[in-house]
């Protein structure tokens, strides 16, 4: 696809943007190179001070689409689980799909809950690990509250029935605790989709996670934080932000999250590091990729690797440390600098058979099979002190599989940069980004028509030249909305209407089963709770882009044309393709509305379609504008404005 010289501006300015906004609302007062921890370790060639684990997120067990997913998703629960063995596993959310069959509506389906209890109980993956799932926005469609009926993650889940939100596990081993942290930031009550893409901490959770920390700070050496949400998209009470809460914990390694599914795929590897001083890493989905990830923590340095399921052997290199993801703030640097073996942690379904390692273009070394899946080989540090450096690791199993991965790593503080669009969407704030595009689509849909109104009055008076039309297409379209914006019958409402999106209701009706509620831009209003508005800026702003601008424009080439041809062209038969080409962008414009209407009457049901004037009232809206369009009175348009605008 070519892209024109504006189309790549506009991407372009949109970037740089949004990444001052990402470093605007993400503060920092301190240089994470000038704080190192004092967790200094002896790194040797024993399997002590070494855990690894597991995350899988994003799951969508469904009945309707993709049965793989569940077959798959068992064959993990199986195989990949026993080779990995890991001490525990991150379930981060959208276990189940809880999509309609037309993939539009959405509620909780028992039988998506009973695939995902069962297939853990068939797997006996309580035996083999400590499974810690927690709720995404899908697990929470259309559940009013912890005690509803729909809320099948209490029962169906292996964590659901302790802990209906936030927890804390702890693990001890080798004389150090480490603690895992779920937050759980889905909305509560929990709307139908698509209005609960960002999560929300309240008071009484942030008071609960509060307390948990409490424990953290007198009895946890290492913390591993994860949601579903990112960041970046979690509201909280209050001023602090949850990177402000998670960043107090000054053992927190990190925070784990899924959620945004790669965008799909635009964005494959979405990390940072965040200001407060915590790796954020968003894992790609199971549902469409397949992914899941291993970490390890090896003598107090956090290590990781994404991986497509069914790739072996996986390989994991705990130290030297992948140099992009290197955190002073959380890990001492000391401990790889003076450390005695290259360690590399080596997976398969097969035993494996060789290990070798690389360093720059040096010669290839052969790793000692220590335990498990832990190999080493001696190494002297000093060699390497300046600059990055390559690693390169080849591994074989028993069945001729065979591994190759290569990463930088440094041990004089050098930094890779992360990539700039996942410092973007996981550093910024998505509830200011949403409410900013609304309020510019909403200044875009209302300037111009006010702008050329004030145009039109300086014509009047004389204080203006006349507006020819054999001038640019800028200027040629400036006179069509300045002929539009004398008709006061078709101006007030386009110039109202966007007002109206602003303060007045959007919809009435079913946002969670059997309770009625009222969504407006600000927030939605249900069951007695107030839900503030995010994603429902990102509705609005699309409302705004595919219907009010192209019904600007489209208005007021009508009104154009209508004087064209009964003013200045008296007469004169316009041809029939003439008469289509004028009505059918209307026509394409209401079929557009007409399907958006109908896919939100799915999601929402019939009060809320009726109730709706948002999608729903506009179309008849914008025909009556239209009608007024063919059909307005010349006199409406003064005669000192028509000799000089034309």
């Amino acid at each position: 696809m070519k892209f024109s010289k504006r189309t790549a501006f506009f991407l372009g300015s949109m970037i740089i943007i949004s990444f001052l906004f990402s470093n605007i609302f993400s503060t920092s007062n301190v240089d994470p190179k000038l704080i190192f921890t004092e967790k200094y370790f002896d790194i040797g060639d024993k399997v002590n001070n070494l855990i690894w684990f597991v995350q899988i997120t994003d799951i969508h067990i469904s009945i309707f689409r993709d049965p793989s997913r569940i077959t798959q998703f068992k064959d993990f629960c199986l195989r990949t689980i026993d080779a990995i063995k890991p001490i525990t596993v991150l379930a981060s959310g959208d276990l189940t799909d809880a999509k309609t069959k037309d993939q539009v509506g959405s509620t909780q389906i028992e039988k998506e809950w009973q695939y995902y209890r069962d297939i853990l109980r068939e797997t006996q993956i309580q035996n083999k690990t400590l499974w810690l799932d927690i709720r995404g926005n899908h697990d929470s469609f259309n559940v009013v509250d912890q005690h509803s009926k729909n809320n099948f993650f209490t029962n169906y889940s292996i964590q659901g029935k302790l802990f209906p939100r936030s927890y804390m596990y702890q693990i001890k081993k080798d004389n150090a605790t480490y603690s895992f942290v779920a937050i759980d930031a889905c909305l509560d009550p929990g709307p139908k989709r698509p209005f609960n893409f960002v999560g929300i901490l309240d008071k009484q959770e942030i008071d609960h996670i509060y307390e948990m920390m409490k424990v953290l700070k007198t009895s946890s050496n290492y913390t591993i934080w994860f949601g579903h949400f990112p960041t970046s998209c979690i509201l909280t009470h209050g001023e602090e932000s949850v990177r402000d809460i998670i960043g107090k914990d000054r053992n927190g390694l990190v925070y784990l999250c899924g959620h945004l599914h790669k965008m799909g795929g635009l964005v494959p590897s979405m990390y940072t590091l965040q200001n407060a001083g915590f790796l954020e890493l968003e894992l790609g989905d199971w549902k469409d990729n397949r992914m899941y990830r291993i970490l390890a923590i090896d003598h107090g340095i956090f290590s990781f690797i994404d991986v497509e399921m069914n790739e072996w052997p996986v390989v994991l290199i705990t130290n030297p440390k992948n140099a992009l993801f290197i955190n002073p703030q959380r890990e001492n640097v000391d401990s790889i600098r003076t450390s005695h073996f290259i360690r590399i942690l080596a997976f398969s379904l097969a035993d494996i058979t060789s290990v070798k390692v690389k360093v720059n273009k040096e010669n290839w070394l052969h790793c000692r099979h220590v335990s498990g899946p832990l190999f080493v080989v001696p190494w002297n540090p000093h060699l390497y002190f300046d600059g990055l450096h390559d690693i390169q690791v080849f591994v074989k199993d028993k069945e001729g599989r065979t591994r190759i991965i290569n990463q930088h790593f440094s041990l004089d503080g050098t930094q890779l940069s992360f990539n700039i669009m996942p410092k973007i969407l996981l550093s910024s704030n998505a509830n200011v980004m949403f409410r900013m595009m609304f309020t510019i689509m909403v200044i875009i849909s209302i300037g111009p028509l006010l702008f050329v109104r004030y145009l039109y009055d300086l014509l009047k008076v004389g204080r203006m030249s006349k507006l020819k039309r054999n001038q640019s297409i800028w200027k040629l379209w400036i006179r069509k909305l300045c002929l539009l914006s004398t008709i006061d019958r078709i101006f007030w409402p386009l110039v109202l209407y966007p007002l109206y999106l602003c303060v007045g209701p959007w919809s009435i009706g079913y946002i969670i089963e059997e309770h009625i509620g009222v969504i407006f831009a600000w927030g939605i209003y249900i069951r007695g709770s107030f839900l503030p508005g995010s994603f429902t800026y990102v509705y609005g702003f699309i409302q705004l882009v595919t219907f009010q601008v192209p019904l600007i424009l489209i208005l007021a080439h009508g009104v154009d044309q209508r004087y064209q041809y009964s003013i200045l062209k008296p007469g004169r038969k316009r041809s029939m393709l003439n008469m289509v080409c004028a009505q059918l962008p209307f026509l394409i414009l209401i079929f557009v509305q007409l399907e958006m209407a109908y896919f939100f009457w799915l999601a929402y049901g019939t009060l809320a379609f009726v109730l709706g004037p948002l999608r729903t009232w506009s179309i008849f809206v914008a025909l009556a504008l239209w009608h007024q369009t063919l059909t307005f009175p010349i006199s409406c348009v003064g005669s000192k404005s028509i000799t000089r605008i034309t």
